[in-house]
């Protein structure tokens, strides 16, 4: 576990117990650029192992790529064209991504919903919030419908992660379910933005950096100042064009627009992550055929 996310936990806690207002223009704009700046980079991992099988070969690595953003492109044009579905994919790419964190839980469909349990909880909480981002997002009363069917799920979500968590905790992992635990609460509590860039980055976003640097054998300073800090700007950059580009067809809301960039980019993101880990675990197995270590290590690859 990070020790980054203890000391984000502490500061949110401790601006929350202060009575300072963290769902106000300025603070929001805040969490936006921490949760775009510091979570996003992560998603570089997927180039750094793609590089890392070394047996796609130029063209290869060339065509990957280009699948990859290609998907990226074609949901930014969802959008557009699109957005209520293009919301409704990305609840359900976020519900199936996060829930990959819960190794522990071998049942898929539980999996998916512990993973929507992070995106159903600022709901419970802060359901005017989170609705009205929902509708700045497809320019539409169906977000408010979006947000409402999360709020129908999120007992049953929220149950399955209270059992993934004592079963976490029973077998060892406690610092790992104490931090959940943690996250899913400030979901709830803080408002919507400042909950999510808490999770996302410091728990999420920094334990996938730490099974990259695992698999690469960079430090997880330079996964983040090299492929992520790349990644980042070329994904910000190429949304700033997009949306000038379109004028008004985009919501002004900056949040929101911050929102529909993390999903253009977690749609490719978690359907290459999963073909990676078919990879690596194919060449890891003649690597370490007999302990077995390399195939355990990866089986938690997808997590981030």
């Amino acid at each position: 576990m990070h020790p980054g996310f203890w000391l984000a936990a502490l500061y949110l806690a401790t601006a929350l117990a202060a009575g300072l207002s963290l769902d106000g223009p300025i603070a929001t704009l805040i969490a936006t650029i921490v949760f775009i700046g510091g979570g996003m980079p992560h998603g570089a991992y997927d180039i750094a192992l793609l590089a890392r099988t070394g047996r796609l070969g130029r063209h290869g690595l060339a065509l990957a790529v280009g699948g990859y953003v290609g998907i990226a492109v074609a949901m930014a044009v969802m959008w557009v064209v699109s957005p209520l579905i293009a919301l409704v994919l990305f609840v359900a790419v976020a519900s199936v991504h996060f829930g990959e964190d819960w190794t522990m839980i071998d049942e898929p469909l539980l999996k998916v919903a512990a993973g929507t349990a992070i995106i159903a909880a600022p709901a419970i909480g802060h359901p005017a919030e989170v609705a009205r981002l929902f509708v700045a997002m497809v320019g539409g009363p169906g977000g408010e419908t979006v947000a409402r069917s999360l709020i129908a799920v999120a007992p049953v979500a929220l149950l399955v992660t209270i059992i993934g968590i004592s079963d976490a905790w029973r077998n060892g992992a406690r610092e790992w379910a104490a931090a959940t635990a943690v996250a899913i609460l400030s979901l709830i509590i803080a408002p919507p933005v400042a909950g999510f860039a808490l999770f996302f980055v410091f728990l999420h976003s920094t334990a996938s950096f730490g099974r990259c640097a695992d698999h690469t054998g960079r430090g997880f300073a330079a996964l983040v100042a090299g492929d992520g800090a790349a990644l980042s700007v070329a994904a910000i950059s190429g949304w700033v064009v997009f949306a000038n580009s379109l004028g008004r067809s985009l919501p002004a809301d900056l949040t929101a627009q911050a929102f529909q960039l993390l999903a253009t980019v977690a749609v490719p993101h978690l359907a290459f992550s999963k073909w990676i880990e078919r990879r690596l675990a194919r060449g890891d197995r003649q690597h370490f055929p007999a302990s077995g270590a390399g195939e355990n290590l990866l089986g938690k690859v997808s997590a981030g």
